[in-house]
């Protein structure tokens, strides 16, 4: 590891304070906001538990213990997509945002940042799940469209016509997808295939992989800034 790389913290609370500096930088609020709802869903939750229990010696203590799970549940909840909408808003519009974005998609999906580039930082990412090959590009649209074009028949030729081999481009202009919504779109695509043909899929691909050259990924601010949240969020 370089001398200016941050190491990524190890426990579970190190991680979430990481996450909470983070959000901190873009959401000078975020403090009052998570006590706001911790004291208003553990307030209810307290109330709730005394009238069905009443102020009882067992019914106060258990009016206390839940309204304190209650109120810290509600606040990681709040504070978990805080977070996530905090480290999209500090990557995008840089070069990389799209695949640090994509590897935050939870188990079942094969990532692969940077297949494909060109010199004006136009990049190409690769996703392989249930809906087949997803292509997903960022950069210069008329640009990034062609270099898709030119991956979707490579990835065909490889997969077979039984595989779909679909393609998107992160943006904000009309007929893109907003990096905000990117995994929340892709998770939404049509489920076609069956993970034994996505291991085969992803097992093909490789062939084609190991005949390009290094992709040159950004390093630093752009994967570093999503870990925490994304390893917050994972648990």
């Amino acid at each position: 590891m370089s001398a200016g790389t941050p190491e990524a913290p190890t426990g579970r609370i190190a991680q979430m304070r990481q996450a909470y500096t983070i959000t901190k930088r873009t959401d000078r609020t975020i403090g009052l906001r998570l006590l706001f709802w911790f004291l208003l869903v553990g307030g209810i939750a307290a109330t709730v538990n005394l009238v069905l229990f009443g102020p009882s010696i067992i019914g106060i203590p258990l009016a206390v213990l839940f309204g304190l799970l209650s109120g810290t549940l509600a606040a990681l909840i709040v504070f978990g997509r805080r977070a996530e909408k905090a480290a999209y808003a500090q990557v995008e519009g840089q070069t990389g945002a799209a695949a640090s974005a994509l590897q935050m998609l939870r188990k079942g999906w094969n990532v692969k940042p940077a297949v494909a580039f060109t010199k004006q930082q136009d990049i190409v990412h690769r996703v392989v799940g249930r809906p087949g090959v997803i292509l997903v590009g960022e950069g210069n649209p008329h640009r990034v469209r062609q270099l898709l074009a030119a991956e979707k028949r490579k990835h065909a030729r490889i997969v077979g016509d039984d595989i779909p081999v679909l393609d998107l481009v992160v943006g904000n202009e009309e007929g893109q997808i907003p990096l905000t919504k990117l995994n929340r779109h892709v998770q939404k695509m049509k489920k076609t295939i069956k993970p034994a043909a996505q291991t085969s899929v992803i097992n093909k691909l490789k062939a084609l992989d190991a005949m390009r050259p290094a992709a040159p990924m950004p390093r630093g601010p752009v994967p570093t800034s999503m870990k925490g949240a994304r390893k917050m969020m994972r648990g």
